[in-house]
């Protein structure tokens, strides 16, 4: 008996990286991390496609990256998604509405590609000819309003995503009047009247990935706890 009582215990297994790590305050900032170099990341893509396309035009002096892109859209993109994607599951414990609608990876996939999609939608020379920029911008609320449907369908979702959109135009139009960037053929104010479509499909989709990690963070957790 002494003998079994001597022996050391084994180290019970872990799961994946993120369960191994116990202070919520940790969790959350990886979270954060991974959001900021996905926004980083689609910033680079989305940012390069409007580039080709003449939507934006930057000073010459500030086309410094391979990706022709001024150096500070990329990690504000990414702050911003950070930011987007740890308060939407924040918000939706605080309502007390459980986001459970398509909680998976591919559906959160189908919704990046979806809004990709719009992205590449709102560039002038596509197929699809607009007879002005009105019906252009109707038919980009239409599909991000779609997204939002297929993807999300949450009250929370909506409203976050009107708000991300209000802010995040208020935000170009500053920029715009500064002299920071421009826009070849603006529309609505210093901008193009499709903006604000294009922010409120980003912060949906940033959303759902932020949601998603943090339905993942729990299930590791649990699972952790079930083998302890």
């Amino acid at each position: 008996m002494a003998e079994n009582d001597a022996m050391p215990t084994l180290p019970k297994k872990c799961g994946p990286y993120i369960s191994s790590v116990t202070s919520r305050g940790m969790n959350l900032v990886i979270r954060g991390v991974v959001l900021f170099f996905i926004g980083v990341f689609l910033a680079l893509v989305l940012n390069l496609l409007q580039i080709q396309r003449n939507v934006t035009l930057f000073p010459p002096d500030v086309i410094t990256s391979i990706f022709s892109s001024a150096w500070w859209v990329p990690p504000c993109c990414g702050t911003a998604s950070a930011v987007i994607g740890l308060l939407y599951p924040c918000m939706d414990k605080h309502l007390g509405e459980p986001h459970k609608f398509k909680r998976e990876w591919s559906s959160v996939m189908r919704c990046v590609a979806v809004f990709v999609g719009i992205n590449h939608a709102s560039a002038p020379a596509q197929k699809v000819d607009f007879a002005n920029n009105i019906q252009l911008s109707l038919t980009l609320a239409a599909l991000s309003i779609g997204l939002w449907w297929t993807f999300d369908r949450s009250r929370s979702g909506f409203g976050l995503g009107v708000g991300i959109a209000f802010l995040a135009t208020l935000v170009s139009q500053l920029l715009v009047y500064n002299g920071v960037y421009q826009y070849t053929s603006p529309d609505f104010l210093y901008v193009r009247s499709w903006l604000p479509c294009i922010f409120f499909a980003g912060g949906i989709t940033m959303g759902n990935i932020g949601r998603q990690l943090a339905m993942y963070e729990c299930k590791v957790i649990a699972e952790k706890s079930h083998e302890d």
